[in-house]
Parts: C-alpha cells; sequence; structure tokens
C-alpha cells in the first residue's frame, strides 16, 4: 500500500447525504474481482444527471472528495473503495461515515476525514475554485484560503496509513517472529 503523508489537488464538491455503496459502484460492476478499471463505473448514476461534478473538467483527476453525511453507507461492498481509488480519490472529507465503508477505505489506502458539518460547508465554497491539502501527519485539511480544520484519526489506523501497511504488510513486518516460532514449533513438535 502507498504510505498516506499527504494531498494536495482539487476536491470534488459533491455533498450528498446517505450515499450508499450502490451509488459508488453500482451491482453490475461488482462481477469482477480486479480492481482495475472500477473508476469508470463509479458514481455511475450520478454521472448520468446533467452538469454533475464528477464529469466536469475542472475536478479531473481530483485526489479527494468532499460528501455528506452517512457516505458509504449500504452493503460492505469493498469494490465502493476499489472504485474511489481507481478513480484516484486518495481522501474523503464528510461529516460521518459507514463504519464498514470506512474500513474498507482504510485497508484500501483512503483517508477518511470526519468534520463537523460547518467545516463540510465551508470546504465544498471553496473547493469550487481552490484545491485543498490533507494532511495525516497534523491531522488538518488545509485551504489556500487560511481555512484550517483539524481531524482525528485512530493511532493504528494513522501509523499504518503513514507507513503504507496492509494486513499483509503488518505481517511481513512480524517475519522473523514468525520464522523464529515456526523454527522452535518444528523442534517442540516435529510430528506437526
Amino acid at each position: 500500500m502507498t504510505p498516506f503523508r499527504d494531498v494536495t489537488g482539487r476536491a470534488i464538491p459533491f455533498g450528498r447525504a446517505n450515499v450508499d455503496t450502490d451509488i459508488i459502484i453500482p451491482a453490475p460492476w461488482l462481477k469482477t474481482i480486479s480492481r482495475q478499471g472500477l473508476g469508470r463505473g463509479a458514481f455511475e448514476s450520478v454521472r448520468a444527471e446533467p452538469g454533475n461534478v464528477f464529469d466536469d473538467p475542472a475536478y479531473a483527476g481530483a485526489p479527494i472528495l468532499i460528501a455528506g453525511e452517512n457516505f458509504g453507507c449500504g452493503s460492505s461492498r469493498e469494490h465502493a473503495a476499489w472504485a474511489l481509488a481507481d478513480l484516484g480519490i486518495r481522501a474523503v472529507i464528510a461529516p460521518s461515515f459507514s463504519d464498514i465503508f470506512s474500513g474498507n477505505a482504510f485497508k484500501n489506502g483512503i483517508l477518511t476525514v470526519e468534520l463537523p458539518r460547518a467545516a463540510i460547508d465551508r470546504l465544498m465554497e471553496v473547493a469550487r475554485e481552490h484545491p485543498l491539502t490533507v494532511d495525516l501527519e497534523s491531522q488538518s485539511v488545509t485551504s489556500p484560503l487560511q481555512d484550517r480544520f483539524v481531524f482525528t484519526l485512530d493511532a493504528f489506523r494513522r501509523d499504518c496509513l503513514l507507513n503504507g501497511l496492509d494486513e499483509v504488510g503488518l505481517t511481513l513486518g512480524n517475519a522473523d517472529r514468525i520464522a523464529a516460532f515456526e523454527a522452535r514449533r518444528s523442534i517442540e513438535a516435529p510430528w506437526l
């Protein structure tokens, strides 16, 4: 997993509340086990709406998404996080997230930032014209207009994201201890 220190760029001012995983990536796109190409199906129903922010050239390649309350609710499909990552999203800022979505995003290197509604409203306004910076080390979201919003994040998740560690990386970090255990076990219990 790519370490996450900070990301600066345009932010898609989506803002909708109660966006479920079926809106993030519709069911017909779930027939794959590959993470590649899912960005094309991300927000398909929203993209069908005239003037949607996802097809606005001003936000092409934007690494940040600003959403409303309860983002990622609905099913537990990990494909939603895969689709966002394939779309190039590194951070999602919202007042609240579904627990399952937040966990899936974390496991796929996407930072979920919870901020109060007033901060979201301000960032939605600023994002229409200016880039934002999401800094995990200082746990802040800033703008060139001197906005600064501080967020909190579980220390374990913060450490994993900063160091680019997923479950495999965490396990490999204990490779020496695992090898020592296996060597000791083969001596103590050779029949296993």
